[in-house]
C-alpha cells in the first residue's frame, strides 16, 4: 500500500494518500526536534555538534516536507534518496548526542515512523530495532524507555496506514455512491429534455392530421429521426465545441423541425469561454423553456437573446402566448427540477416570469 512503485495491484488513490500521510513524521520532527534540543541545552548543555547535526535535521525536515508537497516522485527515488538522508542524519544525531537523550529518541522514533508508512510494518520494526541498538550505550532504564516509544512509533505509523486505507477506501465509496446518483438524474434529464418531450410533441394533434395526412406522417418521421439523433448524442455525451452560440442555432433548427419559429438575437461574445457543464445546462434548460412554449403556450413563435451580464452569459426565451400564474402553478419537473436544478448546479440561476395572456419569459445566466 505504501510502495513508492505504482504497480497494476497497488492501488494508485492509496498510494497518493500514503505519499502525503508521510508529511505527519516530518511536522511531528520539525517542531519537537528545536524543543528536544532546547531540553538538552537547558539541562546539560548542547555541545557544537549536537547542536549543528539537530539543525541541519530541522531544515532537512522542512525541506523534505516542501518536496513532498511540490514534486511528483513517479520512479520513487526522490524518496529513497530522502529516506537514506535522513537515517544518516539520524545516525549522527545519535552518535554525537547523549545516549537516549530527547534529541535522539525524536528522531528514531520520526524515523521509524518513515520507514513504516512507506515501506511497510516489516521495515518498521527493523528501524526499531536498529534505534535499540543505537540507544543501546545509554543506561538500561533508558534503553527500554527509547525501545517502548520505538515500538509505539511503529504501532502509531501502521494505524494511521490502516485509519487511512479506511477512510480513503469510505470516501471512495462516499463518491461512487454520488456519482451513481448524478449520472441516474442526468440520464433521467437526458430522457425526460428528448424522449419524452419528443414524443409529447409529436403526439399533439393538429388540424393538418386529417387534411394533410401525408406530410403530416413525413413530419411526424422527421421529428421521430431528429429525436433519436438527440438522444444518440445527449447519451454519447458528445457535446459541441463551438460555443454556446452554435448549439442555440442547432437548437432553434430543432425546434422548427417541430413546428416552433425561434427568433435568434445572439450577441457576438466570448460564450467559447463557458465551461462544457455550463454549456450543456444552458442549452438543455433552454430547450426545456422552448418545449414548454410548445406544449403550453399556445404560440409557435418564440425570441431567443443571448448576452453578456454580471460577468457571465444570459439567455432570455420570450413568447407572447398564453401565460400562466407562477404563483398558482404548483412545481413540476420541468421548471423546478429540469432547468431550475441544472443551472443552479453549475452556480448560475433561472428564473421565470409570466401572467396570464401576456406571455413567459425565461432568463438564464451562468458564470463565465
Amino acid at each position: 500500500m505504501a510502495a513508492s512503485r505504482v504497480s497494476p495491484r497497488v492501488d494508485p488513490l492509496m498510494v497518493r494518500a500514503t505519499r502525503y500521510a508521510v508529511l505527519l513524521p516530518l511536522a511531528y520532527r520539525s517542531v519537537l526536534l528545536p524543543v528536544a534540543w532546547l531540553s538538552v541545552a537547558l539541562d546539560a548543555g548542547a555541545g557544537l555538534a549536537l547542536t549543528v547535526v539537530t539543525w541541519i535535521a530541522v531544515a532537512g525536515n522542512i525541506a523534505a516536507f516542501a518536496v513532498r508537497l511540490r514534486v511528483r516522485d513517479s520512479t520513487g527515488r526522490v524518496t529513497w534518496f530522502l529516506l537514506a538522508a535522513d537515517a544518516v542524519l539520524t545516525v549522527l544525531v545519535c552518535v554525537v548526542g547523549p545516549p537516549g537523550g530527547a534529541v535522539a529518541l525524536v528522531s528514531l522514533t520520526g524515523t521509524v515512523a518513515l520507514w513504516t508508512m512507506c515501506h511497510g510494518v516489516v521495515a518498521g520494526v527493523v528501524g526499531a530495532l536498529a534505534g535499540v541498538a543505537l540507544l543501546g550505550r545509554g543506561e538500561v532504564a533508558g534503553l527500554v524507555n527509547g525501545a517502548g516509544l520505538l515500538l509505539v512509533a511503529v504501532v502509531t505509523a501502521t494505524g494511521a496506514l490502516i485509519l487511512l486505507g479506511l477512510g480513503t477506501r469510505i470516501a471512495l465509496a462516499i463518491g461512487l455512491r454520488i456519482g451513481h446518483d448524478s449520472e441516474r438524474v442526468r440520464t433521467e434529464r437526458v430522457l425526460h429534455d428528448t424522449v419524452l418531450q419528443g414524443l409529447e410533441a409529436m403526439a399533439l394533434g393538429a388540424n393538418a392530421d386529417e387534411t394533410e395526412p401525408r406530410a403530416q406522417l413525413a413530419r411526424l418521421r422527421t421529428a421521430a429521426r431528429a429525436q433519436a439523433a438527440e438522444l444518440r448524442r445527449a447519451l454519447s455525451a458528445n457535446a459541441s465545441t463551438d460555443g454556446l452560440s452554435a448549439e442555440l442555432a442547432a437548437l432553434a433548427a430543432e425546434m422548427a423541425r417541430e413546428g416552433l419559429r425561434a427568433e435568434l438575437a445572439l450577441a457576438d461574445i466570448g460564450d467559447d469561454r463557458l465551461s462544457e457543464a455550463r454549456r450543456t445546462a444552458v442549452r438543455d434548460a433552454a430547450r426545456e423553456a422552448l418545449r414548454n412554449t410548445i406544449k403550453h403556450a399556445g404560440t409557435r413563435e418564440v425570441v431567443v437573446r443571448m448576452e453578456e451580464r454580471d460577468g457571465g452569459i444570459a439567455v432570455i426565451i420570450r413568447d407572447h402566448g398564453a401565460g400562466y400564474d407562477e404563483g398558482q402553478r404548483p412545481a413540476g419537473f420541468g421548471v423546478s427540477e429540469s432547468m431550475k436544478a441544472r443551472l443552479s448546479e453549475v452556480g448560475g440561476w433561472c428564473r421565470i416570469e409570466s401572467r396570464p395572456g401576456r406571455g413567459t419569459r425565461v432568463t438564464m445566466w451562468v458564470p463565465y
